[in-house]
């Protein structure tokens, strides 16, 4: 797994493995209306865009599956105005 700011072929320290994520959601006005802060997170599962094929019709999808040790809605978020 690569961290932000490390090349491949550098370690990663166990310490380092785990990090925290915040998932923001948005409404069609582009305002985040909620937000969720996920504890101690791991990617478990990477696949990555296959070859795309300017003869065929295909859809590049990656997908990516994060692991996690807990998860709370930040209820301090305020809520949005209306534009």
């Amino acid at each position: 797994m690569w961290l932000s700011g490390a090349k491949p072929g550098d370690e990663v320290s166990l310490k380092a493995f785990r990090k925290e994520l915040i998932i923001e959601v948005r409404n069609e006005a582009g305002q985040a209306v909620l937000k969720y802060l996920v504890h101690r997170c791991w990617v478990s599962e990477y696949q990555a865009v296959p070859d795309l094929d300017a003869n065929a019709n295909a859809i590049a999808l990656q997908h990516v599956k994060i692991e996690n040790e807990g998860w709370e809605r930040d209820t301090s978020f305020p809520e949005p105005e209306e534009p």
